[in-house]
C-alpha cells in the first residue's frame, strides 16, 4: 500500500477554509445530537474509517448513550431515534448516496415536515461538509484515531 501525502499540510488555507466552513455550518439552527448523528451516518456509508472514529468519539465526550451509537447504522429499525432523527439521517443517506434521479419529493416531504426551511437547509450544508471530509479522508488514508490527541479525543476512553 502507498504512503498517502497530507493534503491538510500541502494545502493549508484551504484545510483553514474547510474547518471554517464546517464551524460555521455546526454553529446553525440544528441541534448538536444531530449533528453527530449525521456525521456518523455519512461517515459510515462513505466507509471513512478516521471520520467515523472521531465523530464516534465526539459523541461520546458528549455524553451520547453507547447503544444510540451502535444503532446508527439500523436506525430505521431502532426505536432508539426521534422522528426529527430519523428525518435527519434519511436526508443524510439521500444526499450522501444521491440516487440517479436525485433526491425522491417524497424524502424531501418527510424530512420537510420535520424541519424548518432555515434548519433543512443548514442540515444539508452539515451534509455537505461531512461529505467533504470524508472524501478527503478517504483518498489520502488518514488513519483513525491519528489526531485523537490533537483533537482531545483520547478523553473518549475507547482506545
Amino acid at each position: 500500500m502507498s504512503q498517502r501525502l497530507n493534503a491538510f499540510a500541502q494545502s493549508p488555507e484551504l484545510f483553514k477554509k474547510f474547518v471554517e466552513f464546517t464551524m460555521l455550518a455546526k454553529s446553525g439552527t440544528i441541534e448538536k445530537s444531530i449533528l453527530d448523528l449525521v456525521d456518523i451516518r455519512a461517515s459510515q456509508i462513505n466507509g471513512c474509517g478516521f471520520c467515523l472514529d472521531m465523530h464516534v468519539k465526539e459523541a461520546t465526550i458528549k455524553g451520547e448513550r453507547a447503544l444510540r451509537l451502535h444503532h446508527v447504522a439500523i436506525w430505521r429499525e431502532s426505536p432508539l431515534f426521534s422522528p426529527r432523527e430519523r428525518a435527519a439521517l434519511e436526508w443524510t443517506e439521500a444526499l450522501t448516496t444521491l440516487p440517479p434521479h436525485g433526491v425522491p419529493d417524497e424524502i424531501y416531504d418527510a424530512v420537510r415536515a420535520q424541519f424548518t426551511e432555515t434548519e433543512l437547509s443548514d442540515l444539508t450544508f452539515l451534509v455537505v461538509g461531512i461529505n467533504g471530509w470524508n472524501r478527503l479522508n478517504v483518498a489520502f488514508r488518514t488513519e483513525p484515531g491519528s489526531a485523537d490527541k490533537a483533537y482531545g479525543l483520547d478523553k473518549a476512553g475507547l482506545n
